[in-house]
């Protein structure tokens, strides 16, 4: 197949960084294949520094102060945040609320790749998702 792009979800970045068997083998295998391209949305950093703030994630302190070398560590890409991006996500249809969820959708939609997401509402807002 070779240099597939795939956006990877908050919570599969999270469970990925902490070797959680939640992780389907599907995305395992995904993630851990050097030939694919797993990209991290900036919203991702946005809504872990958020659950940790409003105490969601008390493990959220940690992982912001070592974002950059976990992101290199993995050999991750940052998919920054862009005006188009923000517009497509506040558009979107439905009564999903959910800042962050709306903003992978877009992302997803925009530059046309699949979300790494046990998530079903990413796929309600039209994105196409792989978990298992």
């Amino acid at each position: 197949m070779g240099n597939v792009r795939f956006l990877v979800d908050t919570h599969a970045l999270l469970w990925w960084w902490a070797h959680a068997e939640k992780l389907s083998g599907r995305v395992r295998a995904l993630i851990r294949d050097p030939s694919n391209t797993i990209l991290v949305s900036a919203a991702s950093s946005w809504e872990i520094a958020t659950k940790y703030r409003i105490g969601k994630l008390p493990s959220g302190a940690r992982i912001v102060q070592t974002w950059d070398s976990r992101m290199q560590t993995s050999a991750f890409t940052e998919l920054p945040v862009t005006s188009a991006h923000a517009s497509k996500s506040g558009i979107l249809p439905g009564d999903h609320r959910d800042p962050f969820d709306r903003m992978i959708a877009a992302q997803s939609l925009i530059e046309h790749i699949s979300v790494l997401s046990i998530d079903s509402a990413i796929s309600e807002l039209g994105a196409d998702r792989i978990w298992d």
